[in-house]
């Protein structure tokens, strides 16, 4: 059985749709520069950059993902939350500052100061690849959801379709207002998500017939030799993919990840970077890291209950045993879609509907806007005044727009390959996205640390640095294992793990050159 669409769920939609327009126009209202294109003028409010920040780091995968993980696990994933914390703390004292100090439009400028013009360029240009990967992945995750529920199967031309809409609806909503229609959007667009997910809770513990203790009590205690899915800490010496929440994990590769997410990361930084200075961009990227706790939780919740709902018939009262096989099409979906597939109430469907949408949206525009500032301020801009060619500053608002264009393409077609990706990895959703950010975080992050904490490193030694990440994180994915190694000696690795053993070769091969005394971390720029 497929989703079928009631009188109630077409009026959600209508009243989504109003909403995308009403938003849209109010917000789109053209900028007058560069400045207020890319950054907002300096002038957006802390709560506005610390949800936008919050709706950027969420996306589909944590709509599709987060109750599958629920669902399979426990609340592990909530603990890396800890490694966050750190990562924000150790942004907010050497990153954000160097921001502001120098004015920068991208995150990648502060590499000039440092080693010249051609390490911004290589640093945006491995951004733009990693983000490529990322932000496709998400953009999939949505296509194959909407593609679902819309078309009411998974064929290839109707997943494209759904990738189309998409891209096409995050591009229109964006081009023209520039970061402050896309904060502002984030905004409307995590309200409706969240209350997506609230509305999913509610119908879920009105379909259990038991009581609340009861269920509590099944959860910490699914069965002899199960351990309890109320977990939160998980100390197992675990380094393979099943591993990943571990608290070493948390302590070591999640630190990693949210030092590259939240402060070498244009798609998020540049949210900072609209604050009026950067005392008031480290508390928008506190304040979001506070707000990301529950509202994971809320989804992660959500698979727990969907844990009672098909896979205990004791509490349901159903006399039903054995675990539900999620299929659709005849293809293995996560256990979200199939409750949504056949059994959410009407109504409610058309809800999470718009909320996979608005997931999907906030992060496509925050990629589409992101990218394009980097591939201006970063490549475009640099090769013109190379040129010796002097435009007017409305000039590159221009040529963002058309950057965007090019971007949303790039991700369409992105999503369209991860499609094929995820399925021949056979990786868990929520894993699979954070797993792609790998690719390009590590190089950034060894070019960064040796930046930031030794005189050391030159051009040539950061662009090796760059390709040497990626690289490290590519020859540990299975299906490349598989082309250098015995099948017997290939032993899965995290992709937190993998992100630690990546950073430090990058690293190594950073600090291998000798650096310049005429340029230092701490010298004004040029």
């Amino acid at each position: 059985m497929s989703a079928q669409y009631s009188g109630l769920d077409w009026l959600v939609f209508a009243a989504y749709g109003l909403l995308l327009l009403g938003s849209g126009w109010f917000f789109n209202r053209r900028s007058a520069n560069s400045q207020d294109y890319f950054r907002g003028g300096n002038a957006m409010p802390v709560w506005a950059v610390a949800i936008s920040v919050l709706a950027t780091s969420q996306s589909a995968a944590t709509f599709l993902g987060g109750p599958d993980q629920g669902y399979r696990g426990d609340l592990s994933y909530l603990a890396t939350n800890l490694g966050a914390f750190v990562a924000a703390f150790f942004v907010a004292t050497f990153l954000i500052p160097k921001f502001y100090q120098h004015n920068v439009y991208t995150v990648y400028e502060l590499l000039e100061v440092r080693f010249g013009a051609k390490a911004k360029k290589q640093a945006g240009l491995m951004y733009l690849c990693g983000r490529v990967f990322a932000s496709g992945a998400r953009l999939y995750m949505a296509a194959i959801a909407v593609s679902m529920i819309l078309f009411a199967d998974i064929e290839a031309s109707h997943v494209i379709a759904a990738t189309c809409i998409l891209t096409v609806a995050g591009l229109l909503y964006t081009v023209y207002g520039g970061i402050k229609t896309v904060i502002y959007s984030d905004v409307i667009q995590c309200g409706v998500y969240v209350g997506a997910a609230v509305a999913v809770i509610y119908c879920l513990i009105a379909a259990i017939p038991s009581d609340i203790p009861s269920v509590l009590n099944v959860l910490a205690n699914p069965g002899p030799g199960e351990a309890s899915k109320l977990a939160l800490f998980k100390f197992d010496w675990d380094f393979s993919p099943s591993g990943v929440f571990n608290i070493w994990s948390v302590f070591s590769g999640f630190v990693l990840l949210n030092i590259a997410a939240f402060g070498l990361d244009q798609d998020m930084t540049q949210r900072v970077l609209t604050c009026k200075n950067a005392k008031k961009g480290s508390k928008a990227m506190l304040y979001s890291i506070v707000m990301v706790i529950p509202i994971m939780l809320l989804f992660i919740v959500i698979g727990l209950l969907l844990y009672v709902y098909y896979q205990r018939p004791d509490l349901m009262h159903s006399g039903v045993s054995g675990e539900v096989l999620p299929t659709f099409e005849g293809e293995p979906v996560t256990i979200f879609m199939y409750y949504v597939l056949n059994h959410i109430p009407s109504g409610v469907r058309a809800l999470v509907t718009v909320g996979i949408v608005a997931a999907a949206l906030s992060t496509l525009n925050s990629g589409l806007n992101s990218m394009a500032s980097v591939l201006v301020q970063d490549i475009y801009a640099p090769w013109q005044q190379k040129q010796g060619k002097n435009h007017s500053d409305m000039h590159y608002v221009s040529a963002g727009r058309v950057a965007m264009g090019l971007v949303a393409s790039a991700l369409g077609a992105m999503a369209c390959l991860c499609f094929y990706w995820q399925q021949y990895t056979d990786t868990p959703l929520l894993q699979f996205a954070l797993g792609v950010m790998v690719f390009s975080y590590s190089g950034l992050l060894g070019v960064y640390f040796t930046a930031i904490f030794t005189k050391r490193g030159s051009p040539a030694s950061v662009l090796a640095a760059l390709i040497c990440g990626f690289m490290t994180t590519l020859l540990f994915q299975p299906y490349v294992m598989t082309l250098y190694l015995p099948p017997e000696w290939i032993i899965p690795i995290g992709f937190t793990w993998q992100l630690c053993i990546a950073t430090l070769v990058a690293t190594l091969v950073c600090l291998s050159a000798k650096g310049s005394n005429q340029q230092l971390f701490q010298g004004q720029k040029a």
